[in-house]
């Protein structure tokens, strides 16, 4: 990572902390999921940054950004991209997000599709409002409390056996992340989302939708749906990942972003 930065910004009365990669080149900025953060893109943006100024923003109650007692809707997510776009004066990025990050990316692309040059999203919380509930309601934030009483090293060593086709500095990514989610941030667990169907007809920007072959929260048949809606959106389903697409499938996760980067950067 020699020569990477990293740096904060002002958003929204939050102080917001990000990683970056550097260099006059087409940026792009990565958008990670609930109880991640910017430095678990490290494996991708190793890939991208000879080609790309990648950025890697934690959202606010993860990392070392801001937690303030309220304000996780994916309209605050949203706005807190903006403003990075705006403070590092990003001409026209693409923006990839997974899971939440994925949400948060389809609402800024929703609103503001003049800024960006394309958007990825990988599997992203496209939750009916029955599911929605069921996880609202679920014991989600009440693990993740009894995990941050837990011994770090503890839980490391049940990830590794848990993940074991994963790299230790994935896991051993994941498991800070982990420890530095505030319990605040499952605050953007409340309904109701933002209605994925309106966000998909609304886009302006050439988009690609990313989905897994089993367990994910977009299954391939929904992700065909959704693709009729808009003819800027292409699909891609990657073999064996389930909603971790990133990270179940690392290098077939980066080839297929480079392919789409390349398309829209040419």
């Amino acid at each position: 990572m020699a020569g990477w930065t990293t740096g904060t910004f002002k958003a929204n009365g939050i102080d917001m902390h990000y990683l970056r990669t550097g260099g006059n080149k087409p940026p792009v900025i990565l958008l990670h999921g609930l109880m991640l953060n910017g430095a678990c893109w490290t494996p991708l943006a190793r890939l991208l940054e000879k080609d790309y100024d990648v950025v890697m923003p934690d959202a606010r109650g993860h990392g070392y950004s801001g937690v303030p007692d309220h304000g996780y809707s994916y309209d605050n997510l949203a706005a807190d991209v903006v403003c990075l776009i705006e403070t590092l004066e990003l001409t026209t990025p693409v923006l990839l997000g997974h899971s939440m990050g994925g949400m948060t990316a389809a609402v800024v692309a929703s609103r503001n599709p003049h800024r960006l040059r394309g958007l990825i999203l990988a599997d992203p919380t496209f939750l009916t409002p029955q599911r929605q509930r069921e996880v609202h309601e679920s014991d989600v934030a009440d693990q993740h409390r009894r995990i941050l009483n837990r011994p770090r090293e503890d839980f490391l060593v049940e990830m590794r056996a848990r993940h074991s086709r994963r790299s230790l500095e994935v896991i051993e990514l994941f498991a800070q992340a982990r420890f530095q989610t505030s319990i605040h941030a499952f605050e953007v667990l409340t309904p109701p989302n933002p209605d994925y169907v309106q966000l998909i007809k609304s886009f302006d920007v050439t988009s690609l939708l990313i989905v897994g072959d089993a367990g994910g929260v977009v299954s391939p048949e929904m992700a065909a749906e959704l693709a009729e809606h808009n003819q800027r959106l292409k699909v891609v389903q990657i073999a064996e990942a389930g909603h971790a697409i990133p990270y179940d499938q690392p290098e077939r996760f980066s080839a297929v972003v480079q392919t789409f980067l390349r398309s829209v950067s040419a």
